[in-house]
């Protein structure tokens, strides 16, 4: 196997909230990612050791959607709005959890 260095862009949306100015702290859509994406992927081949990827194929489209629905567990309803996976600086996916 080889293995790939993702670089991962996550977009929230809704409401600002008038008491901090943001959608969502930053600081908790960090640790969301972390729990997410690093703690499941990082380090990982993703054929034999993330369960999802036993009867998927490991393409970036793949990951994304893995991403989205890893995350869309931990943001608030609503909130999650794109997921860009880029496995180089010049081939990326976009998935905003359609199909």
């Amino acid at each position: 196997g080889h293995g790939h260095n993702y670089k991962v862009e996550v977009t929230v949306q809704g409401e600002i909230n008038p008491l901090t100015g943001m959608v969502i702290n930053l600081t908790d859509l960090k640790a969301y990612m972390e729990q997410a994406i690093m703690e499941l992927l990082d380090h990982k081949n993703l054929d034999k050791d993330v369960p999802y990827f036993a009867g998927v194929v490991s393409t970036t489209e793949n990951v994304a959607v893995f991403i989205w629905d890893s995350l869309q567990k931990c943001l608030p309803t609503g909130a999650l709005y794109k997921v860009k996976v880029y496995e180089t600086e010049k081939n990326m996916v976009v998935y905003k959890g359609e199909g």
